[in-house]
């Protein structure tokens, strides 16, 4: 056998259970969007407080769409068991009776940054970028193979350092930012944490052959592309000074370029 059909063979046997982790964990550290130049500018307190509230505002968008993305996979999973482990996801976002939820803490920033309430849920200011992103997410997990569905979530492998760094970033940074607004990272460190165990586990017994493995392999790269985006969008409005028509314009906005001040 030549090296190019050897080449071919090796390509096509699935990988083992620790070369599979390793590349979706080489994946989030290339692609993940802590690596996004906003993120930086935030996390470092070079932000001034119009910026830090689009952002929050943009995000909004995002975590109110994850129960419905939720909601959507678990509509097509006929394993009960399965069914009562994602469950616990929407309730972290959507409250229990004993906790008021991710929503809910998210308004503490939004309110922290004193933003209307009434006008962050109406979505009206979120810029299309982030619309487009997140609306493409629910509809990917609608339309994709279960398996797609559930790992595109492997994002929360690389999500408990982000929000480590954002909360003592932030804290340190910003004088309108305290615990209170910080609230929803807090108590995401632990929960992204479990979260991700169970995916990256569901990931390596459900991803039994090679195209299977590569099939999650792209539902990361996909995910981080929904991330990424957003962030993306976030600088070219609100760093560069494209403020798209109907969008969120903050009281203090200035056009010029952050770092030329």
């Amino acid at each position: 056998m030549n090296n190019a059909a050897m080449k071919i063979q090796n390509e096509s046997q699935p990988m083992t259970h620790a070369e599979f982790e390793q590349k979706l964990r080489n994946i989030g550290k290339e692609r993940y969007h802590d690596n996004c130049k906003f993120h930086h500018l935030l996390h470092n307190g070079m932000l001034n407080k119009g910026q830090v509230q689009a952002w929050a505002l943009n995000r909004y968008y995002y975590q109110i769409n994850i129960s419905i993305k939720d909601s959507a996979l678990m509509s097509r999973i006929k394993d009960p068991d399965l069914r009562r482990v994602w469950i616990k996801r929407i309730l972290d976002h959507d409250g229990r009776k004993d906790d008021e939820g991710g929503i809910e803490r998210w308004y503490k920033l939004t309110d922290g940054l004193d933003l209307e309430r009434s006008y962050v849920k109406s979505t009206d200011g979120i810029l299309p970028a982030t619309r487009f992103a997140v609306d493409s997410y629910v509809n990917y997990v609608k339309n994709n193979s279960l398996l797609e569905g559930i790992t595109s979530s492997l994002t929360e492998l690389f999500a408990p350092k982000i929000h480590k760094e954002r909360i003592v970033g932030m804290l340190e940074n910003y004088d309108f930012i305290n615990d209170n607004t910080m609230a929803y990272f807090k108590k995401r460190v632990d929960q992204a944490t479990d979260d991700a165990d169970f995916v990256l586990n569901y990931a390596i017994k459900n991803a039994k052959t090679r195209t299977e493995q590569e099939a999650v392999c792209e539902a990361l790269k996909f995910k981080t592309d929904v991330l990424w985006v957003q962030q993306d969008a976030l600088y070219h409005a609100y760093i560069n000074g494209h403020v798209p028509p109907g969008a969120f314009m903050p009281e203090d906005f200035n056009d010029r370029y952050i770092e030329d001040k």
